[in-house]
């Protein structure tokens, strides 16, 4: 373990990804801890040893190899991948991170402001979390609701002019997966101290697929139209993906339908905890579409 004269060492899961390479560069700039980031793929962690100065190995689907990461850990920053495993990846490494002696669980979840949430893929964060409580181990849980980022990254709704979502035509709340970034590195560098026990919402906006498209269309000089799909469509267009699909996308399209049919309203909601934790609002939709204006553009082409 760090001897407690030395800097908080700090564990970010999934820097080769959006949310955690966010979280990671706001981090290794900073002087009063000591970030260490993981990958799966060894080959990538000199590069990532090069950037951001201590990496270390670590496969979500074989806890074997958690110790050895978690040795020495202080914080820890847990995010799932879009799978059913997240349901024991995220149980091994509790377990781990119990026996390591970690002291602060950062964990990102999703928007569930009532506890009476029977989406799959929401209600197996829900149980995550009651699994992190149980651990004892001090915590801080975070909730975004829906990321802009879905328009260019993963999901793909925004390309040839159209921007797509799978609710009808209901509002839902948006926030910037920067602004999740900011407040996660923030809550990890502050510690258990100041952040144990509590949940942090971050839901910027709240606009429907015809305001993002007009949106988008203001700010770019290009016209977006709205491509308002119905819940069902949504696996149709995963299947083109994946020829097997995860319960974790039956789970997510299930929420599309409890949000186009009212079960899930509150995925419309606007509550912004950001001015708590980074002292200012999160990004307007807007705000976001002028900072990725060139990708929205080559993906509009």
């Amino acid at each position: 373990m760090a001897s407690k004269s030395s800097k908080p060492v700090v564990l970010v899961l999934g820097v080769t990804g959006q949310v955690g390479s966010l979280i990671a560069d706001k981090l290794q700039s900073d002087k009063s801890i000591s970030l260490r980031v993981t990958s799966r793929k060894k080959e990538q962690l000199a590069d990532l040893k090069a950037k951001y100065g201590d990496s270390v190995y670590l496969d979500l689907n074989d806890p074997r190899t958690f110790a050895q990461a978690l040795q020495g850990v202080d914080r820890l920053f847990l995010l799932t991948g879009y799978s059913v495993d997240m349901l024991v990846q995220s149980k091994a490494i509790v377990d781990a991170a119990k026996n390591a002696k970690v002291k602060h669980i950062v964990h990102l979840g999703v928007f569930t402001p009532k506890p009476d949430c029977y989406d799959a893929h929401f209600a197996w964060h829900q149980m995550i979390e009651v699994y992190i409580k149980e651990s004892q181990i001090p915590y801080t849980f975070l909730h975004p609701n829906c990321f802009l980022q879905n328009f260019t990254g993963f999901y793909g709704m925004a390309k040839n002019g159209k921007v797509t979502f799978y609710i009808n035509n209901k509002k839902a709340g948006w926030i910037a997966l920067e602004d999740v970034g900011e407040a996660a590195a923030k809550v990890l560098v502050d510690g258990p101290e100041k952040h144990q026990g509590k949940d942090y919402w971050f839901s910027t906006e709240s606009l429907s697929i015809q305001e993002i498209a007009k949106t988008f269309s203001e700010v770019l000089g290009k016209k977006f139209t709205a491509d308002a799909r119905s819940p069902g469509e949504f696996l149709q267009e995963i299947s083109k993906k994946y020829k097997t699909i995860d319960p974790y996308f039956v789970g997510v399209a299930d929420m599309f339908q409890q949000i186009a049919d009212g079960r899930m309203d509150y995925i419309g909601d606007v509550r912004d905890d950001l001015p708590k934790l980074i002292g200012r609002k999160g990004m307007s939709v807007k705000e976001w579409a002028k900072l990725h204006k060139e990708e929205l553009l080559k993906l509009a082409a």
